[in-house]
């Protein structure tokens, strides 16, 4: 039996120019998945006085994640590759270094901070990728991941 092999992809966007944006998205989709990973060991992990109030800013902020890396690799998928999915691909590709142990509560928002920031950065290396093939589907994405980002980083920030 022959396995049907789909079309191409074929939506105004050179082959390269899709592989490079890809590429781009694989890296913020390990960079979104790790910080995924580390805001829901953080809420669940967290104590101390201010417990309630991070406990629930660490959920609404992991919910926002998982959606997120759903919609990434649903763009990857669009471009023709595939998503990384596993957790060696992540650790390769990621910008976040993983956090071992349990920190104290300033500590998980200073590090929440930074893997923020870490996102943002990762997301802006892929605007002028996404610009020179006029892929405003990528772009707008993208620039929306930012702002979350950096809303995020500000608020985590600003608790501390």
């Amino acid at each position: 039996m022959t396995q049907a092999t789909a079309p191409r992809v074929d939506i105004g966007i050179s082959e390269d120019s899709r592989k490079a944006i890809a590429d781009g998205l694989s890296r913020l989709l390990a960079d979104t998945y790790t910080l995924y990973l580390k805001t829901h060991n953080f809420h669940w992990n967290v104590t101390g006085p201010r417990f309630q109030s991070l406990h629930t800013m660490f959920e609404e902020q992991y919910n926002e994640l998982a959606l997120a890396v759903d919609e990434l690799a649903e763009r990857i998928r669009t471009l023709g590759y595939p998503a990384p999915g596993t957790y060696s691909e992540y650790a390769q590709l990621s910008s976040i270094e993983e956090t071992s142990g349990v920190p104290d509560a300033e500590d998980m928002l200073r590090l929440l901070v930074e893997g923020n920031e870490a996102v943002v950065r990762t997301a802006r290396s892929i605007i002028p990728i996404a610009e020179e093939a006029t892929d405003e589907a990528t772009i707008d994405m993208v620039v929306t991941r930012m702002e979350v980002h950096e809303k995020t980083a500000w608020m985590l920030r600003s608790s501390i």
